[in-house]
């Protein structure tokens, strides 16, 4: 280097040093000073090595060497950990030495790095991401994007705009659209613009996409466009809408089988479950029955099972009351049936309800939306079958005031005709004894008897008092029924004779059995049905009690009272049944002489049960009482009698 050229030097931008043969300074410019944190006074003559000795585990020894052993120019890159500074180095080689000029990239490696980044969280996120330059022509596309219609980036890079829309399936309108929002954003009318437009993927499959366009600085692009596939969330916000919109046809209906129907039939068309089916809680016998089910899940079981305290997946998941996701039934213990075809199922309950569960044959068919989903199905049922108790409820109760205030009536009318019966005939009987006494006039008082016997004065105060007892047992509520206990058939029946006027030898049982009942009720319900037969005969009567609805009867079980006493004619069966202010049907040829309310009191007491009573005649005459609907009965064999 000559000292002509040493200002000129001094006048370039880049940082410029040079060394000699043996890598000694042998010049610096300013610039280079300022680079290098040295002046030249305590450089010029040093060997570079011994005065930045970091710059041995770097690219600059191989690289001056090669130029200078070469004798070829080189150019790198390199970064200088003690300067924190990245380097652009080129190095010229001459006879006298090498002539290096250096620039400070620090800023561009930055920058380079940043887009490096930028580019990587592009290339990660699942969202299609494409830029447009001002002339709408693709700089870039990401990988989603290429997943997303099955091409290569290559493709569309270069390429206007409208090779995407088309590749996509969108059509001409939404193209416009699609036009207006990337001006707008490129020249500045919006800083962002966003649409929701139909596209088509590779497969051909309709979808939605959320079109989110923005201004980006580059030195080639000016928008980008982000593309969400937001199918599956459309999807979802319609399904639930739909699933609110369910509600009130489940609200609208009083019938809890209608109701799980419903509930069905909603997760089978906007669920895509198709083999659901609903269980509900039967409260007296304590397991759970199947009430709904879907048509795929009677084809493939032929029918719903029984589920009872401690069966399976089914009982232990309405016990905890919280919903379970089961993704793979093979690896589950306590499955009901573990030769079932169901590999993943979720099971939901509704509340002290019962369950609601949905089934696939295939293993982890179902996520956490479908628990979502159903959990907002069930819900709904949920509320639907607590309104429908209330209104079972209240429709009880006022039917039972109904019947209550039906009865007080007829009781009004019982206490007023039979009543008055008995004091008019008393009163006869003392207008009578007015006439005798005046016709006896003259006697002593010693002589004379009062002319009711004694034994009709008791009749007539025993018959009010049968009469006032039985109007007290019918005004009772009929659902006013005491704890019901287990009851020994023969034994209410002996209560029973006791207390009527039957002789207990012209009893005859079939054979033992129990019940559950209101035991007090129960003896006071036999020993009605006991007197209303001594009333129809005319001497000694006889009483068969058997049991029917057993064996192949596809009839209620329930129990018979046969007796050979006058029979009530086919005309007066349901006549009977009610009260009246007579003593008898006297158009029907019978005289019920009973003291009381009679089979109108029976069949109070076995609808308080929740029974029910008919009146038929025998195959050989009599009258047959046959009361059904005990669930409860059942038979005794010999030895356990």
């Amino acid at each position: 280097m000559t000292l002509r050229s040493v200002p000129i030097a001094d006048r370039v931008t880049d940082a410029f040093f040079a060394l000699d043969p043996d890598f000694r300074f042998t010049y610096l410019n300013e610039r280079a000073e300022t680079l290098l944190k040295r002046s030249r006074a305590e450089l010029i003559g040093r060997v570079m090595w011994d005065e930045f000795p970091q710059t041995v585990e770097t690219q600059f020894p191989d690289r001056f060497h090669r130029a200078m052993d070469e004798q070829v120019s080189v150019s790198f890159e390199v970064y200088h950990a003690h300067l924190e500074t990245w380097f652009e180095a080129r190095a010229y080689p001459s006879e006298s030495g090498l002539s290096v000029y250096m620039r400070d990239v620090t800023e561009r490696k930055s920058q380079e790095t940043t887009i490096a980044q930028h580019a990587a969280v592009v290339e990660a996120v699942q969202d299609a991401v494409i830029t447009l330059d001002r002339n709408r022509e693709i700089v870039t596309v990401n990988g989603a994007l290429e997943d997303v219609l099955d091409a290569d980036r290559q493709e569309f890079t270069g390429e206007h705009v409208e090779v995407l829309t088309s590749r996509a399936g969108i059509s001409d309108e939404h193209a416009v659209e699609i036009g207006r929002a990337i001006t707008d954003v490129d020249v500045g009318n919006a800083a962002e613009r966003r649409l929701e437009l139909p596209f088509t993927d590779a497969n051909g499959t309709d979808r939605i996409g959320e079109f989110r366009f923005v201004p980006i600085e580059d030195d080639l692009a000016t928008v980008a466009a982000v593309v969400r596939d937001v199918t599956d969330q459309r999807e979802y916000e319609r399904v639930v809408t739909s699933l609110h919109e369910i509600t009130r046809w489940l609200l609208e209906s009083d019938d809890p089988e209608e109701i799980c129907a419903i509930a069905v039939h909603a997760g089978s068309d906007l669920l895509d479950l198709p083999i659901s089916g609903v269980w509900l809680l039967e409260e007296e016998q304590g397991y759970l029955e199947p009430v709904a089910g879907t048509a795929g899940a009677h084809d493939e079981f032929g029918g719903l099972p029984r589920f009872y305290p401690g069966e399976g997946l089914v009982w232990d998941t309405f016990e905890s009351g919280d919903v379970e996701r089961f993704d793979d039934l093979a690896t589950v213990d306590d499955v009901y049936n573990p030769e079932t075809p169901i590999r993943s199922e979720i099971i939901a309950p509704i509340g002290t309800h019962g369950v609601l569960m949905t089934g696939s044959f295939d293993a982890h068919q179902f996520d956490e939306t479908d628990v979502d989903l159903i959990s907002t199905l069930v819900e709904n049922t949920r509320a639907a079958l607590d309104r429908a108790d209330r209104e079972q409820v209240l429709r009880e109760r006022t039917a039972e005031l109904e019947r209550q205030t039906e009865r007080l009536e007829s009781v009004a009318d019982v206490l007023s005709s039979d009543l008055k019966a008995q004091l008019s005939s008393l009163a006869d009987a003392l207008e009578a004894e007015g006439g005798e006494m005046s016709a006896a006039r003259g006697e002593t008082a010693e002589n004379w008897e009062f002319p009711l016997a004694e034994d009709s004065v008791e009749a007539t105060l025993d018959r009010t008092e049968r009469l006032v007892d039985d109007i007290r047992e019918f005004a009772r509520n009929a659902s006013a029924v005491g704890p019901r206990s287990r009851i020994d058939l023969e034994s209410a029946i002996e209560d029973a004779l006791e207390r009527s006027r039957l002789d207990g030898e012209r009893v005859v049982v079939e054979q033992s059995a129990t019940l559950r009942a209101d035991a007090e009720r129960f003896v006071h319900l036999l020993e009605t049905a006991f007197d209303d037969a001594a009333s129809r005969a005319d001497g000694e009567v006889t009483i068969q009690v058997g049991l029917v609805g057993f064996g192949t009867s596809d009839r209620s079980r329930g129990f018979f009272l046969l007796d050979d006493a006058t029979e009530i004619p086919p005309t007066a069966h349901d006549r009977v049944l009610d009260i009246t202010t007579d003593d008898g049907d006297a158009s029907a040829g019978v005289e019920t002489n009973i003291d009381g309310l009679g089979l109108a009191l029976v069949r109070a007491i076995a609808e308080a049960h929740d029974w029910s009573l008919t009146v038929d005649n025998g195959t050989n005459g009599g009258t047959r009482l046959e009361i059904r609907d005990v669930t409860t009965l059942e038979r005794e064999s010999a030895s356990s009698s």
